[in-house]
């Protein structure tokens, strides 16, 4: 008890004996043993209550004993219901429970997991997939003070998450294995990679990566099909000394969607589980050719070169047009390059202007400065009728897009008519003039942007010796095709952001929790979370039709769809009230990632326990296992001093003493006839 509190009490006493005494001796003489008694009781009710008014507080030491944690983590997904394992994972649940020695020595803590990691509850043995990583980190921050070794009841058959076997955790590992430890011979798709989407009329990479578990040398056939049809076939040769194949090659985008492909290796003689020698993929085949136009009022080799550069990349097409007095439709095209115009451009500019098409303007030796004056686009010149060679210096600080300098200083002047230049309207330069060694603050090659319509210029031709030279510097034309392809795309790209962005994957195996993830802004790009968007589901048979909501999770909606069976799946999500939608298709296939193994990881499971202290056993060696963590000693219970500060007024039985104590007096007075 503190000095302050010392202080109440003293007080509170000698109130209470001071009330007490005026009520039962000031100006009284009669001094019986009754009439002390009475006093004693009214002193110490009075007391007791005015403790509680006061509430001093009081210093109350407690020693706390601490058992050490046992955690025991439970695999709880399909993988044991493959392996037949239910009935014994459960029955080594029960003895841990059961043990009396096991639960005098450690406190035991129950977990499961698959898919999720959480308290044991019940197990049902349907999480989709195994993450042992997510479990042994989830104990390790729950626990991170105790001491609290692990028992890991699993097959050791990791299906998502960060290999468990370099997990962070500082706590030791008792892997208690089930399953089948017996090697199997078997065959198996490791791993695909693929890109998500390729242009029509390309060819997509494929990369597979199968593997071999056994000591025999073997042969079998890795084949791709599509939509039943064999695409793609190889021999391939397995053996004790070769256990893994990478097999490549490239497929023809020659339909436009997604198109769905199965890869799959042959199974081999006694193979017992086949479930793992085929996975499936998809790849999105986009048809997003982009058509450009050049009009130019003169020929020169610089079109050629443009175009060439150009169409390097094959989902571009280049259109050469000499200008006349016929309406061009800019509609046509994502971008317009018009090369030296002059008035007969006068329509083709109105067009643009009108369509608010991008476009992309070189002058040179045959330009209309009066002409482009005129249509007030933002650039103009005080030409005169002298031309002037202008060098080229690169802008270091040019962010628009990426471009670097493929030594443009050291390429060849482009030709123009001389004269003051001026810019009217906001500009970036990638390019500035330079004469006669003398850098100008003049751009040679700038983009404009207004309106959500983009434009450039270029103040000079001859631009097909850029493409030479280049050639000659790195005996290749990569480099200037590269620049100008990213001059091409920066002009030509007219897509709007949308307001509504669906993220999901195309397949899923049919096991496995399917994620949705939408982005959804407001008029000003910001993330709203005030909307209501629901997704209609339907398969393509239309045996299947839901709605379902999506929720706010951080800045994003979130859903997830469990247990739809294997089939295609149309899709539609939707603003409620707003006329936004995105719609898209989706493959549950029949392959469960759950069935793919054919025996127990026990060297991994081995490698665990040896790299975090602990011991593995398997699973009929469950009295080994009690021995050892019965008898380690780092596993002990720990005492320590708590010292809390304790109100009086938490004492409830103090206030039920001076209820009892006035109780007591009242009635002693009452039979006394004192009242």
């Amino acid at each position: 008890m503190n000095s302050s509190s010392f202080f109440f009490v003293i007080i509170a006493l000698v109130l209470a004996l001071c009330i007490a005494y005026f009520q039962y001796f000031y100006k009284s003489k009669d001094r019986r043993p009754l009439i002390f008694a009475l006093f004693g009781l009214r002193s110490a009710s009075i007391f007791l209550i005015l403790l509680l008014f006061f509430n001093p507080t009081i210093k109350k030491t407690e020693l706390q004993t601490n058992k050490p944690v046992l955690a025991v983590l439970v695999d709880n997904s399909q993988s044991s219901e493959y392996f037949n394992e239910q009935q014994e994972i459960s029955r080594l649940v029960g003895k841990f429970k059961s043990d009396q020695l096991l639960n005098d020595k450690f406190t035991l803590s129950f977990f499961s997991f698959g898919n999720s990691f959480q308290t044991l509850d019940s197990l049902t043995f349907l999480e989709p997939q195994t993450n042992i990583n997510q479990a042994i980190e989830s104990v390790n921050t729950v626990y991170k003070e105790a001491i609290s070794p692990i028992v890991l009841i699993t097959d050791g058959n990791q299906t998502l998450g960060n290999d468990y076997e370099y997990s962070s955790t500082s706590k030791q590992i008792y892997p208690l294995i089930i399953g089948d430890t017996v090697k199997h011979k078997d065959l198996r798709v490791s791993q695909l990679n693929v890109n998500k989407y390729s242009y029509l009329g390309n060819s997509f990479p494929v990369e597979a990566l199968l593997y071999y578990e056994g000591n025999q040398s073997i042969s079998s056939e890795f084949v791709i099909h599509k939509n039943g049809k064999r695409v793609f076939s190889k021999k391939i040769s397995f053996s004790n000394d070769k256990r893994s194949i990478t097999v490549e090659t490239s497929l023809p985008s020659s339909q436009k969607g997604k198109n769905y492909y199965t890869a799959s290796i042959k199974p081999i003689s006694d193979e017992k589980n086949i479930a793992n020698n085929t996975k499936n993929f998809s790849v999105e085949v986009i048809d997003e050719q982009t058509k450009i136009g050049i009009i130019t009022s003169v020929l020169h080799p610089d079109i050629g070169a443009i175009k060439k550069s150009i169409e390097t990349n094959k989902q571009r097409k280049v259109a050469i047009k000499v200008i006349n007095n016929d309406i061009f439709k800019t509609t046509d095209y994502q971008l317009v390059i018009m090369y030296q115009p002059n008035s007969l451009f006068n329509k083709l500019i109105a067009e643009i202007k009108k369509e608010k098409s991008n476009y992309l303007i070189i002058t040179g030796s045959k330009t209309d400065w009066s002409f482009v004056n005129s249509l007030q686009l933002g650039i103009s010149k005080n030409a005169i009728s002298k031309d002037e060679n202008y060098l080229a210096n690169f802008n270091q600080n040019f962010l628009t897009f990426g471009q670097s300098d493929i030594g443009f200083e050291q390429f060849s002047p482009l030709q123009d008519k001389f004269g003051e230049i001026t810019v009217s309207k906001p500009f970036e330069p990638i390019l500035y003039q330079n004469i006669n060694g003398i850098s100008l603050n003049v751009p040679l090659l700038a983009m404009l942007e207004e309106n959500n319509q983009k434009s450039a210029f270029l103040l000079g031709e001859g631009i097909w010796k850029w493409r030479a030279t280049s050639y000659l510097n790195s005996n290749s034309f990569t480099d200037f095709d590269s620049f100008v392809s990213n001059v091409v795309q920066y002009l030509a790209s007219t897509k709007a952001r949308k307001r509504l962005d669906v993220t999901m994957d195309p397949i899923f195996p049919s096991n496995a929790t399917i994620d949705i993830t939408a982005f959804y802004v407001d008029s000003n790009y910001k993330f709203d979370d005030r909307a209501t968007i629901t997704m209609e589901l339907s398969s393509t048979e239309n045996t299947i039709k839901r709605e379902l909501p999506f929720s706010v999770i951080g800045n994003a909606y979130q859903l997830n769809i469990e247990d739809l069976p294997a089939g295609d799946y149309t899709y539609k999500v939707s603003v409620k009230d707003q006329n936004i939608s995105s719609n898209g298709t989706f493959r549950v296939t029949t392959f469960n990632v759950e069935e793919q193994f054919t025996s127990t990881n026990t060297e991994k499971l081995n490698r665990l326990a040896d790299r975090t202290g602990g011991e593995s056993f398997y699973k009929t060696k469950f009295q080994d296992l009690k021995k050892s963590l019965l008898e380690n000693t780092d596993y002990f219970t720990t005492q320590k001093t708590i010292t809390k500060d304790k109100n009086i007024i938490d004492w409830y039985w103090v206030l039920l003493i001076a209820l009892f104590l006035l109780t007591v007096e009242w009635f002693i007075r009452k039979y006394y006839g004192k009242i």
